[in-house]
């Protein structure tokens, strides 16, 4: 897939920039080409020496350079690419690029390509939470630029949370992802995922057996016909798949929040499995034993996710699809559901005990749209999810 693809690298300042060493090596394995450019700041954490001999190419560094100037220039350079990958993208290198500031080789490049640009961003968890990156992470999102990552963990500097550089095999899909010609491709397609936990007290909460399997197989198979996919996922046991934008969760209310920032979207899918409640009487210490007897637990009902994106109006995605998980009359309870949330699609499973399907590797799917219901044959997970895809694609071409 990237045999003979022209990515231009820019390796930005930051702890992270180590990996891109790594990630150059397997993008020239898989035969793409790599330019490397790196900045001033990058060039603390890794050498130019050793990011031009893994790449086998100049490394490009110096914007008033008069004999790369004279070669190619910078505006020739932005353009030369098939894509532009900015690893690590640090807060700066971000910031940069939303206002269109160019005071050097790497934000000239940015400012002046018309090529598509993906950005594997890391910093410390405060940057990445701060409300400037996050602004500057909305606009570049809104300006048709793609991301990957951060993920969650331990960082350099000691502190953990999001904001790790996504790992390099999950860098190269996503590139392979930007890189596809599949049908979906430029399409921003909104999945959600796994369970949602809903606290009691620090150490209990409220859940259900959902493994996030259908999900994670949805987004993965979206991905592979190009589209660009926003997963937004619950404390699931099945790792997220690679080459989609991950928004962890834990609570139902979490999860609508992460929906709305992920939107505008030309589809949304609502394959988690959302809790009805909460705890309205949760508290932020342990509960313990009283001769009292049990406490009581007070229940509030929980934002209705499919429903919410279903009623949006003008900004309504263009095809919403929800889920059915029933136990009985199945596909009379999920037509009710689709009427009843406004929602063009429910795919409709028995989730009872004996079937295996909730946490299993199989699922039997009812279709459900306004002309009907079509059973599908019990299948792979990831068989219904390539389904589901290839539907989608056939609808939106």
């Amino acid at each position: 897939m990237l045999a003979s693809k022209r990515i231009l690298l820019i390796i930005g300042g930051g702890i992270a920039a180590f990996k891109t060493l790594d990630l150059i090596r397997r993008l020239r394995e898989r035969g793409a080409q790599v330019t490397p450019v790196l900045t001033r700041a990058g060039a603390e954490f890794v050498t130019p020496l050793s990011v031009s001999a893994l790449a086998g190419r100049k490394v490009f560094c110096d914007l008033f350079d008069l004999t790369d100037e004279a070669e190619m220039g910078h505006i020739e350079l932005s353009r030369s690419a098939d894509l532009i990958v900015v690893a690590p993208g640090t807060a700066d290198l971000m910031a940069k690029m939303a206002v269109g500031q160019a005071d050097d080789l790497a934000s000239t490049l940015l400012l002046a390509t018309d090529t598509a640009v993906l950005v594997a961003p890391a910093m410390n968890v405060r940057m990445w939470q701060h409300a400037a990156t996050q602004r500057n992470i909305a606009m570049l999102k809104a300006d048709g630029i793609g991301f990957v990552g951060p993920n969650g963990g331990d960082m350099a500097c000691g502190e953990h949370g999001p904001g790790r550089m996504a790992e390099v095999p999950e860098v190269i899909a996503a590139i392979e992802s930007a890189l596809s010609s599949g049908p979906l491709q430029g399409r921003r397609v909104v999945v959600t995922s796994g369970p949602t936990h809903e606290p009691i007290d620090p150490v209990r909460y409220i859940a259900n057996r959902s493994s996030g399997a259908q999900g994670t197989a949805i987004a993965r198979a979206l991905a592979s016909l190009g589209a660009e996919v926003v997963f937004v996922t619950g404390p699931a046991t099945v790792p997220p798949p690679d080459g989609v934008e991950v928004v962890r969760v834990e609570t139902a209310r979490e999860m609508l929040a992460a929906v709305d920032a992920a939107l505008p979207a030309e589809v949304v899918i609502c394959a988690a499995a959302v809790a009805d409640w909460h705890v309205a009487s949760a508290t932020d210490r342990k509960m313990k034993k009283t001769e009292g007897g049990m406490p009581a637990l007070e229940f509030a009902e929980n934002p209705d996710i499919l429903a919410t994106v279903s009623s949006r109006g003008a900004d309504r995605p263009g095809l919403v699809v929800g889920f059915a998980a029933e136990t009985h009359d199945v596909v009379g309870h999920a037509t009710a559901k689709r009427a009843r949330k406004g929602c063009d699609w429910i795919l409709a499973n028995d989730v009872s005990h004996a079937t295996g399907i909730m946490g299993g590797t199989e699922n039997a799917v009812t279709l459900i749209t306004e002309d009907g219901a079509e059973t599908w044959p019990r299948m792979g997970k990831a068989d219904v999810a390539r389904q589901l895809a290839d539907r989608i694609a056939r609808v939106l071409a």
